[in-house]
């Protein structure tokens, strides 16, 4: 495939001998991005048949993707067949076509590149891997590069981060390592696809589709969706496959009187006598009911005391601020949503200005933002017609509450690659009344979590208490929110009085109780407990569990310590989920958002486990991802990536074909 030409530019027509103003093409992703960029270049001109045109610019638009990759029967008509002996395909040089329905706006790009009066394009696609390769492939196709090319990198659509953006355009040329990892994204997800795709389906199809009663069947493997079909499946497996164990808790009620009284739980230590028994299922409970009776009756009569208080105070920060993925799980938790809908709603939140680049994996601020925070919040203050809202504004500002984040937690340019966490600006109010019910709710979330980074920490008075009956163990805690803080604006009226009144009334008794001091048993009670199967993913867990390379971690802090390479992007991961949805592997429950795999589903991952399983496991496919950061990064070239994906597809390949 060789690469566009270089246009020497001239600005004289030679024929007619007119001299003419050298003008400026800036090229958005969307029409509707195209016009706010028309707005801050004040480009008040007619709008033509695909661009608009005033001064010195052109600004005209993709409609997402103008070109695609060409599938294997437009290199030899042969290969339209799934045959065995044109396996695999891994081409030399690879080839593109326009998509049909956008041929129209594809040639309208080519001809303004191709003016005479033109010599410098401003890419102002998406700022992220995708949004550059979409650009690379108009070039690319067009065959036309101009001798000025300059890249426009914004956080928002704000028209100072749009001034900004151009008067900051880099070259074009620094970002070719990012556009290297696009194109490599895309062969991989090509060459996994076609090849793994047409072989398996010729290994097993007819095995399958007579198993599902079908007449025929193809299987599509890919790259991320197989992995994440694996994950779903596997937990589908380990839930229906999972037995119920009951155990025998022992809850101990202390006190003088059933009034001044609380419960402690037994737990085994060192010293107690059943310390390494058979008869324990864990460290605090029985297999058997009899065995947790018996130990209750060699209790009776023993002195009790308590052995150690501690108290403690505790402060919790607010959370981090969203990311795309954070922000998904969110609205899925909340509104039943899914992942695809909650991208569409934060995309259109940020193309009206509202918030700011939702394809983020960052849930911090760089330093360079935090210093002019202020201004996020003062247009906030000035534009957001929302009573609750305008609330805590009022007593951020009554109370003095520093704006000054900078040596927080909520700072920190080292977790920030392309872009910082989702915020909202500030701005873009004049588009805010026009929006549907459940955009400006996703959009108060959003505002609330960043409000909530300002306010005070939630304080809490705790106490530890440890009752020693002879050589056994019972403990209990109480807990009691004495300041709020940001709780005031991320809980719900009912969970803020939860927290200022949380085992109250526990911590008043155990608050009473002194190191040493005797104390009464009321009785001991076997409480049954039972173990549980891990729960289902819904469509919003699904997208943190990729995030994080297939694990699901539900506490919040914890994900973020542990946040590595994932499994896909935030820019592709709801997609994939629709895309498994599409084609029947998955079902997703409309009212609740639970995944579960379909009989398809499962049948076509039995033959994947057989054939390929390190194609369900997530750390392969995470490995797959860093590889194309790396390359983004600049820390391994193309050609290194190229050629162990092209060892990977063969010698898998020829195992595959060896067993069969």
């Amino acid at each position: 495939m060789g690469g566009p030409c270089v246009r020497p530019f001239s600005i004289h027509d030679m024929k007619k001998g007119k001299k003419y103003m050298a003008k400026k093409i800036l090229i958005t992703e969307k029409p509707s991005v195209a016009m706010e960029f028309a707005k801050v270049l004040n480009i008040n001109g007619a709008r033509r048949d695909g661009y608009l045109e005033a001064g010195e610019w052109i600004i005209t638009w993709c409609v997402g993707h103008l070109v695609t990759m060409s599938y294997p029967e437009k290199y030899d008509e042969k290969l339209k067949l799934w045959r065995l002996d044109t396996l695999p395909f891994i081409p030399k040089d690879f080839k593109y076509e326009i998509i049909d329905n956008v041929q129209k706006q594809f040639s309208i790009i080519k001809s303004l590149l191709s003016r005479q009066d033109v010599d410098s394009v401003y890419v102002s696609t998406d700022s992220g891997r995708e949004g550059e390769y979409i650009y690379r492939l108009v070039e690319q196709e067009s065959g036309i590069k101009l001798p000025n090319r300059r890249r426009v990198w914004i956080d928002s659509q704000t028209e100072e981060e749009i001034k900004r953006g151009i008067s900051e355009a880099k070259d074009l040329s620094e970002y070719d390592s990012l556009s290297d990892a696009a194109y490599l994204r895309a062969k991989e997800d090509y060459l996994i696809g076609i090849n793994f795709s047409r072989l398996l389906s010729i290994i097993y199809g007819r095995r399958i589709a007579k198993e599902l009663n079908e007449d025929r069947i193809s299987i599509s493997v890919g790259r991320v969706m197989t992995c994440v079909l694996g994950m779903i499946v596997s937990r589908e497996r380990e839930i229906r496959n999972f037995v119920k164990v009951p155990y025998y808790k022992i809850i101990g009620k202390f006190g003088e009187n059933e009034e001044n009284s609380f419960n402690a739980e037994w737990k085994v230590t060192e010293n107690s006598k059943v310390y390494n028994s058979p008869k324990l299922y864990n460290d605090n409970g029985f297999k058997k009911q009899e065995d947790a009776k018996d130990f209750i009756m060699s209790l009776k009569d023993k002195e009790i005391l308590v052995q150690e208080v501690k108290k403690s105070k505790i402060k919790e920060n607010a959370p981090l601020l969203f990311n795309l993925a954070e922000i998904q799980n969110e609205c899925t938790k909340r509104f039943k949503i899914k992942p695809d809908e909650t991208l569409e709603i934060v995309q259109n939140l940020y193309e009206k200005k509202l918030v700011t680049y939702p394809r983020t994996d960052a849930r911090v601020l760089s330093t360079a933002v935090a210093k002019v925070i202020k201004t996020n919040l003062n247009g906030i203050a000035r534009g957001y017609k929302d009573e609750e809202i305008q609330g805590y504004i009022k007593k951020m500002s009554e109370e003095k509450y520093s704006t000054d984040l900078t040596k927080t937690k909520y700072v920190n340019d080292s977790k920030i690659t392309d872009h910082y966490a989702l915020t909202p600006t500030g701005q873009g109010y004049e588009n805010y009344e026009k929006l549907p019910e459940l955009q400006k709710r996703v959009y108060k979330i959003i505002v609330k979590r960043f409000l909530a980074i300002f306010f005070p920490p939630a304080e809490f008075n705790k106490i530890s208490v440890t009752i020693k009956v002879e050589n056994e163990q019972f403990t209990t805690s109480g807990k009691v929110c004495t300041k709020i803080g940001y709780l005031e604006i991320l809980k719900s009226k009912d969970a803020k009085e939860e927290a200022e009144s949380e085992n109250k009334e526990n911590l008043d008794i155990l608050n009473t109780l002194k190191k040493g001091q005797k104390i009464n048993v009321l009785n001991y009670e076997i409480k049954e407990a039972q173990t549980n199967p891990p729960p289902r993913y819904n469509s919003g867990s699904i997208i943190l569990a990729m995030e994080n390379a297939g694990k699901l971690i539900e506490d919040e802090e914890l994900r973020e310590q542990i946040k590595g390479a994932g499994i896909g992007t935030s820019a592709t991961r709801a997609e994939i989920m629709k895309k498994l949805e599409k084609i029947k592997y998955i079902a997703i429950n409309n009212k609740t958002q639970i995944i579960t795999p379909t009989a398809k589903g499962e049948a076509i991952y039995d033959v994947v486990n057989t054939a390929m399983p390190d194609m369900l496991n997530p750390k392969l496919t995470a490995s797959w991802e860093k590889g194309l950061d790396m390359v983004a990064k600049k820390q391994i070239n193309a050609d290194e990536f190229m050629e162990k994906l092209d060892n990977y597809i063969k010698s898998k390949f020829n195992k595959l074909v060896a067993k069969f």
